[in-house]
């Protein structure tokens, strides 16, 4: 689904949209997002007729069913039936809550396509995909291009959710011990909420209009770049608070608002910092954490990329009634 786009400064430039307040009006645009239940269609084979049902499911969902059975659950021919009946037993208790939390979907429908008008105001030839509810197991992220796992996915034809990290941070499973250990601890599970499905999602379109192409460069160009693509997700998401956006808390975006100059001075001590390579320093400023080691545990983990926003968001300010010859320094 990649286009050939300039940044979306020039593209706001031309707007004069550089006023965070001055929203466009994108009342106009059409948009129908179409949500398919895949996750209740799989719930609902009888496992008494499991070859039956397994083929309805593939006829209906042609290019989704071999990335469930094969990757999500990990299963080969020999052995489907087993895992899928294995499977559907031991996490029924998941699709119930999903179903119950899920029950109606129109909310999540309508906040979506409000999402799209606005990708669709600054890029109209993006095509809306259709998204699809997926439940798999509660290990099973998905893995995006640079290794990094997600709670959704991209393909041609559909945005997949994964709706088993999508029920509330109190459910009883992200409390269990095996999954805070071996899966995603608390500040990460906090945020399996539905109220971040949106924002998730648009995360993979800003992505997929506006690769990151940092990884294996230095610090700087990766806070920067990966800065722009919060950028553009606040163009898509406006209104939406800066916490359901980055991930952060409001008091951790609150510390970051107060102690900016704390952050760039630790991150500027020595001129190395700003462009080294070394992992352990660009995991210390935009790696997932409960915090960011050199400044605190008033701190949120993945600072580098707020400061990276930070930066876009005054270029943008600055240069957004200006020549857009010179915006695509930004690219």
């Amino acid at each position: 689904m990649r286009i050939t786009v300039l940044f979306l400064l020039t593209v706001v430039a031309l707007i004069s949209c550089s006023d965070d307040k001055n929203v466009p009006d994108v009342s106009r645009i059409k948009v129908d997002v179409s949500i398919e239940r895949f996750d209740k269609d799989f719930f609902s084979i009888d496992t008494n007729a499991l070859e039956k049902g397994l083929q309805s499911l593939e006829i209906k969902y042609p290019s989704l069913y071999p990335i469930f059975i094969n990757n999500i659950l990990g299963l080969t021919d020999s052995s489907r039936n087993k895992g899928v009946t294995r499977f559907i037993g031991q996490n029924h208790f998941i699709a119930e809550a999903v179903e119950k939390e899920f029950a109606n979907t129109e909310g999540v429908k309508k906040d979506l396509e409000q999402a799209f008008r606005f990708v669709k105001y600054y890029f109209p030839e993006y095509r809306v995909p259709k998204v699809v509810m997926i439940v798999g197991p509660p290990d099973a992220f998905a893995k995006n291009e640079k290794g990094e796992l997600k709670t959704d996915f991209l393909t041609p034809d559909y945005l997949g959710v994964l709706m088993q990290f999508y029920l509330g941070s109190d459910f009883s499973l992200y409390k269990d011990e095996f999954f805070i250990a071996n899966i995603a601890p608390e500040y990460i599970s906090r945020r399996y909420d539905k109220k971040y499905l949106v924002a998730d999602a648009m995360k993979l379109i800003a992505d997929d209009i506006y690769q990151d192409k940092s990884p294996g460069k230095g610090l700087i160009e990766q806070m920067i770049e990966k800065g722009k693509q919060w950028w553009l997700v606040d163009k898509f998401l406006p209104g939406i608070p800066d916490s359901i956006k980055t991930g952060y808390t409001k008091q951790q975006l609150s510390w970051c608002r107060e102690n900016e100059g704390l952050i760039w001075n630790d991150i500027i001590t020595t001129e190395k910092d700003l462009y080294t390579k070394d992992p352990m320093t660009l995991q210390n400023y935009i790696g997932e954490a409960p915090f960011t080691q050199s400044l605190g545990p008033a701190s949120p983990g993945n600072i580098g990329q707020w400061i990276g926003w930070r930066i876009v968001k005054k270029f943008a300010d600055k240069n957004a009634s200006s020549d857009p010859e010179r915006q695509n320094g930004m690219e």
